[in-house]
């Protein structure tokens, strides 16, 4: 069966989180230099059978765009490019980086830990994706 992958799209680093292959439970995969983001989800998707790509799409409270918006729906049209067998979604992905600094803080970690934005990354890619994957329930 095939996964979703959820990104959490930045300009120096992406969080990349995938679901198991009953698309249940998202779980976190790791952060990758975003400039090897492609070479990344080539490689994955070659060894996983992928269904869709969910990207984090950056909105302010008031529904504007942001500074990165732009640069995130031309990730969009590359991804759709790259991969046209993998449908491509944006996903609003409002308060999930502050949903993940509040979730990384209520599980213990020291502070080090806690302050580390590889792991603000991916849990916020976990959120993303798990809160697409309750969305979709009936």
């Amino acid at each position: 069966m095939a996964r979703i992958i959820a990104i959490d799209y930045g300009r120096k680093r992406t969080g990349i989180a995938v679901t198991d292959e009953l698309k249940l439970i998202a779980t976190g995969l790791q952060a990758v230099e975003t400039r090897k983001l492609f070479d990344f989800l080539k490689k994955y998707c070659s060894e996983n059978q992928v269904e869709i790509i969910l990207l984090g799409e950056p909105k302010r409270l008031n529904n504007q765009t942001t500074h990165i918006t732009k640069e995130v729906y031309q990730v969009a049209e590359n991804l759709q490019k790259v991969f046209p067998g993998i449908r491509v979604i944006l996903s609003d992905e409002r308060f999930t980086s502050k949903i993940a600094t509040r979730e990384i803080a209520a599980m213990g970690l020291k502070k080090a830990h806690r302050r580390e934005k590889k792991l603000t990354d991916i849990v916020s890619a976990v959120i993303l994706l798990q809160e697409y994957l309750n969305a979709q329930k009936p």
